[in-house]
């Protein structure tokens, strides 16, 4: 039984290209995959599970291909087992564009391009063998989309860009009181864009801020209600004026 395992274990880990070494490595870049595309599919990703195990599959069966290849019929000493990987690294970009989403000036999905790319590369690591490496990356990537995601939010580092659209029933020459408002609920004021109708007279602020997560919008915008008569309040990701 020891031979036996003992003959799987070197069969595994053998530098040339075999079928059960092959086998092996496919099913670990398909779990390692699986993991992080589980992690993405929980926060509601558009790639979730089956991109990600496809990635990492792939990369891996690429990475296999670049060894086969000089190794059966260029020699291993004379061929250039990094051609064919390289290749992936430049087609993986591919697929991560096609994971961000850009609608009225917010982008989303920058995260998993992100872990496309580097699911990619786990596959390529496991397809050379390095196996523990691999292991070690993916645990980090979890660590990284899970535990400090929830970091940030505790800590609530840096904000988002939020246009405040307010319709005001009256002609506005001074935004101090607005300013105040905003400063009160932690909402950072960028930049005010104006336009004044003077037959209704009506003013349309644009209020360019920076807002954390947290923020609630809900009492922000019951408090900027009652700075000026106010008919409506919106919240955009983009400047319309």
């Amino acid at each position: 039984m020891t031979d036996a395992l003992q003959s799987i274990y070197d069969s595994v880990n053998t530098v040339e290209v075999s079928t059960v070494s092959s086998v092996y490595k496919l099913l670990l870049s398909l779990i390692l995959g699986s993991c992080v595309g589980l992690e993405r599919k929980r926060k509601g990703q558009i790639a979730g599970i089956r991109t990600f195990a496809l990635i990492s599959m792939g990369a891996s069966l690429a990475m296999i291909l670049s060894i086969y290849v000089p190794q059966e019929y260029l020699g291993l000493k004379n061929g250039d087992p990094g051609r064919i990987a390289a290749q992936v690294i430049t087609g993986i970009g591919f697929l991560g564009a096609g994971a961000i989403i850009q609608s009225k000036g917010s982008v989303r999905g920058l995260t998993t391009a992100a872990g496309i790319w580097m699911v990619a590369t786990i596959g390529m690591a496991v397809g050379v063998g390095l196996y523990v490496l691999s292991l070690v990356a993916t645990a980090l990537i979890i660590v990284i989309l899970m535990f400090l995601e929830q970091l940030e939010h505790r800590v609530h580092l840096g904000g988002e860009s939020r246009i405040i659209r307010l319709r005001v029933n009256a002609i506005v020459t001074d935004i101090a009181d607005y300013r105040t408002c905003l400063e009160s609920h932690n909402v950072q004021l960028v930049n005010v864009y104006v336009e004044y109708d003077y037959n209704e007279p009506t003013t349309r602020l644009n209020l360019v801020t920076l807002a954390r997560e947290s923020t609630d919008f809900i009492a922000l915008f019951e408090a900027l209600r009652h700075v000026r008569p106010t008919s409506a309040i919106s919240l955009a990701n983009q400047i319309t004026i």
